[in-house]
């Protein structure tokens, strides 16, 4: 495993972290937890230092898991949990989105209670909310951090500007995005602001929220209701709808026919791969169900691509379906919009 700075936070993070969203248990389908703690350790094992949760995953569950998981091996990795987006009240759709400074501070006292630590390694706002100043939120953060409930902080899906605006008030150490071959929008977003200030970054959706790990065939149907890949949209992105789901799992067979093959690599490990060749990139997010999964992503984490690689996927990609151009997270995350790149 390789490692990386983690902005100016002073920390060294592993290349890939361990994503816990799947473990919400009501996102991707059903999942047994003994698996999923046994998918963590097997991370650990092999050098992950990093694990991202929420309290968003699960009404709370997937803490739960990681807490588990986690017993007697706290302080050997970088724990990262949100805050800021809850559960509506009955009746009502939701999630909602409160960035309040009240809501900050009483949300990572439920995540700590639920994670069985005193404190995170850092806190994220896990989206933008329009009805609260930035400056609120930035100010909640450090009062978080002053207090040692967490050492570092952040946002997650914030546009440039809004890293901007929020670099007003507090610095911003993390920042986790969207990031995989079939979403680019942050190479000009986030990316080069990141960069110029010191930023870290963490790419979730690494292999493309399943598309880019060879597993999907025109058959693959998604369960509504278990699993919100069924309702089309990926973050703004129809990747997953009708003749662009079809359009896409072409696409990802070409990648795996004549790049990764080629290569000696499985699909997954030549998006991983790609992933972790953006410099901006302090470590690449992969969530995993079961010890397999883990298994089966290893060798991305040393794969280095060559420029003509790396031509080829472009112009492979180059023939995906449902990408966007947009990038504007106030918008519900699984909301058909923007105009799409064919």
């Amino acid at each position: 495993m390789r490692y990386r700075p983690f902005g100016r936070t002073g920390l060294k993070v592993s290349v890939v972290g361990f994503g816990c969203w799947p473990m919400a248990g009501d996102r991707y389908g059903a999942i047994e937890d003994g698996e999923a703690i046994k998918a963590i350790h097997r991370a650990l094992d092999r050098g992950v230092n990093c694990v991202d949760t929420a309290p968003a995953y699960g009404a709370g569950h997937s803490e739960e898991v990681v807490a588990q998981a986690l017993e007697g091996r706290r302080k050997d990795l970088i724990l990262v949990t949100k805050c800021g987006v809850k559960a509506p009240p009955p009746g009502q759709l939701g999630p909602l989105r409160d960035a309040s400074r009240s809501n900050i501070l009483g949300e990572i006292d439920a995540s700590l209670k639920r994670l069985r630590t005193d404190w995170v390694d850092v806190l994220l706002i896990h989206w933008p909310d329009s009805g609260t100043p930035f400056e609120e939120s930035m100010r909640a953060l450090e009062e978080v951090v002053a207090s040692g409930r967490a050492r570092f902080v952040g946002v997650s899906n914030f546009t440039g500007a809004m890293l901007a605006e929020c670099l007003g008030t507090r610095r911003v150490d993390v920042s986790q995005v969207g990031y995989h071959l079939l979403d680019r929008r942050q190479e000009t977003e986030t990316f080069p602001f990141c960069l110029a200030n010191g930023i870290g970054v963490m790419g979730y959706g690494s292999l493309g929220h399943g598309l880019l790990t060879g597993a999907f065939t025109l058959a693959t149907a998604f369960e509504t209701g278990r699993d919100w890949r069924a309702g089309g949209v990926a973050f703004g992105q129809p990747i997953f709808r009708g003749d662009n789901f079809k359009t896409n799992v072409g696409v990802a067979e070409r990648l795996r026919r004549e790049i990764a093959e080629p290569r000696g690599v499985s699909l997954s490990q030549l998006a991983l791969g790609w992933v972790l060749g953006h410099p901006a990139i302090s470590t690449a997010l992969v969530g995993a169900r079961t010890p397999a999964e883990v298994d089966a992503n290893d060798a991305g984490a040393e794969l280095e691509l060559s420029a003509d690689e790396r031509a080829r996927i472009d112009a492979i990609i180059a023939g995906a379906a449902g990408r966007v151009r947009e990038f504007t997270p106030l918008r519900p995350a699984m909301e058909p919009w923007g105009a799409e790149i064919r």
